[in-house]
């Protein structure tokens, strides 16, 4: 007789939703309510800056860890114990007397949600049968999708109607959530006593490198990179240790993490498309937010009011992502993904003035939702069907690794190319504003005595040239935002190419079944008391 079905861990599969949920959303709302967070423990531009950085700091640098005790102790338990500690360390956050305590705060923060992202992967994988990795994909990209695109709302609501301190505080029942669906709707795993020696330079070397590499990276645009003997000394220390852990690991003859599969074709190049899918969700959660706020002086609330039509569809765009993976090769998924995001971000290039607001982006953001969700759950899912689940660990820290550094690339790619790119439309602007030119003193006319009236005349004429140079930088900076679409519409047209041209993952149970065929009847038990003809 066949051996029974395995059950659906319901519970398991919603503590996958609040783990990567978490992950993600508690970073992006410290980044929209940073001068919130800095005001209230007293700290400066400079110093608050490394609020963020220290929790992402710490997910990278314990990464190596949460896979090899993973591998040791099972996911489930390390899980556990990481989800009661992040609530604690989230509950606590708020008390901080000063920036020194809250950015040691954050520091253990992320190493206790660093064990979310690449545990919660391997869960699906080994957790529940291969016919639902597709929900259990899509699943995934939701929570990513959603956690990106809800954050300035949440921020926003919370400032307005509640404090600050809420930015942490709402970790605090979503981590309590995972830690009972873990505890109480999952079955325990026994320790694996042969599971990875525990490597300690391995461990070391690379949480480290790649900890440093990151903060140069979160840290570069605001110290003008190799400008900075900080930046420098960060960059060139993060990839000795990196290339010593790769020379190490190459040698050992344990190596706690599967070099063969995490660098072995065709995982490098899919995991490039994910580290560049972070680049294009940049797209709508830096270049939007950065052209509400500085063109158009939206607040965080406002700009969420534009951004909630990204991750509002996403609850029925996940379920569409997952049937379509089940019956339709994930290349063709995540074509069409790659497609829509290309053309959505052309679509605001095109047409972007100064004078948009939120309902403007409307059609683009919902194009990039269908886009974003089917491009990120297709190649996730296309790099599942090359895999073997005792992998899984292994590419649960390959996909962390890509998420968080392609995410800090991309963010600093883009921010430094906007800036200049603004910078470069100023001065060009700036070269049709002469003094003493006809038009430019009909301007100014006009804008004195439209603010004439409101204040005293005397100070009209300056108040005209205050306003003339805001004009000038709105449109630089509006400049700028149009030539980030352009480079991000361009570049997914370069990865679409990636993607169309690989080969098709190997047949295994977790492959689609082609778009009509009929569901593959259960396979009759057989009768055991029938006598041989």
């Amino acid at each position: 007789m066949p051996p029974p079905e395995q059950p659906i861990p319901w519970f398991g599969l919603a503590a996958v939703l609040l783990g990567t949920f978490i992950s993600t959303l508690n970073g992006r709302l410290s980044t929209f309510g940073l001068g919130d967070i800095r005001g209230g423990v007293h700290a400066g531009f400079d110093d608050g800056a490394w609020i963020t950085t220290a929790q992402t700091v710490a997910q990278m640098l314990v990464l190596p860890v949460a896979i090899w005790l993973g591998a040791v102790f099972g996911a489930r338990r390390v899980l556990i114990e990481a989800a009661l500690a992040y609530a604690v360390i989230s509950f606590l956050e708020p008390f901080s007397p000063n920036l020194a305590m809250l950015l040691g705060l954050q520091f253990m923060g992320g190493l206790a949600s660093g064990f979310f992202i690449p545990l919660t992967l391997s869960f699906i994988l080994r957790g529940i049968p291969p016919r639902l990795w597709a929900y259990g994909i899509a699943l995934y990209a939701l929570n990513l999708e959603l956690s990106l695109n809800i954050s300035a709302s949440l921020e926003g609501w919370y400032v307005d109607h509640l404090s600050w301190r809420w930015i942490f505080w709402q970790n605090v029942p979503l981590a309590l959530g995972m830690f009972a669906c873990f505890k109480w709707g999952s079955k325990p795993e026994p320790p694996n006593p042969a599971g990875p020696m525990p490597d300690r330079f391995g461990l070391v070397t690379s949480g480290a490198g790649l900890a440093l590499i990151y903060a140069a990276l979160d840290q570069g645009n605001r110290l003008d990179w190799l400008n900075s003997g900080l930046i420098c000394g960060l960059l060139a220390a993060g990839v000795i240790l990196v290339a010593a852990f790769v020379v190490h690991e190459r040698r050992s003859p344990q190596p706690f993490i599967n070099l063969k599969v995490a660098l072995g074709p065709p995982l490098p190049r899919l995991l490039l498309l994910v580290a560049f899918l972070r680049l294009t969700i940049l797209s709508t959660a830096y270049l939007i937010p950065q052209y509400l706020g500085v063109v158009r002086g939206f607040r965080a609330l406002e700009v969420g009011q534009t951004l909630i039509w990204i991750a509002a569809p996403q609850l029925i765009i996940c379920p569409l992502a997952a049937v379509m993976l089940r019956r339709m090769d994930p290349r063709f998924v995540s074509s069409l993904g790659f497609i829509l995001i290309s053309v959505a971000c052309l679509m605001v290039a095109h047409g972007l003035t100064p004078l948009w607001a939120s309902d403007q982006f409307m059609l683009s953001q919902l194009l990039q939702a269908v886009g974003q969700s089917f491009a990120l759950s297709g190649i996730v899912f296309f790099a599942v069907l090359h895999l073997k689940p005792e992998d899984a660990l292994t590419f649960g820290a390959a996909i962390q690794t890509a998420r968080l550094m392609g995410g800090q690339i991309g963010t600093a790619f883009i921010a430094t190319f906007v800036r200049i790119r603004s910078q470069i439309a100023s001065n060009h602007i700036g070269l049709h504003i002469e003094v003493g030119d006809s038009q430019v003193l009909h301007r100014l006319q006009d804008y004195a005595a439209a603010t004439g009236r409101a204040v005293d005349p005397a100070t009209a004429a300056g108040r005209a040239a205050t306003l003339l140079v805001g004009v000038v930088r709105s449109a630089a900076a509006t400049q700028g935002v149009i030539d980030g679409f352009v480079a991000i519409g361009a570049l997914t047209a370069l990865a679409l190419l990636l993607v169309v041209a690989h080969k098709p993952a190997p047949i295994g149970p977790a492959s689609h079944l082609p778009l009509f065929a009929p569901r593959p009847a259960p396979t009759p038990a057989p009768d055991l008391g029938a006598k041989p003809s």
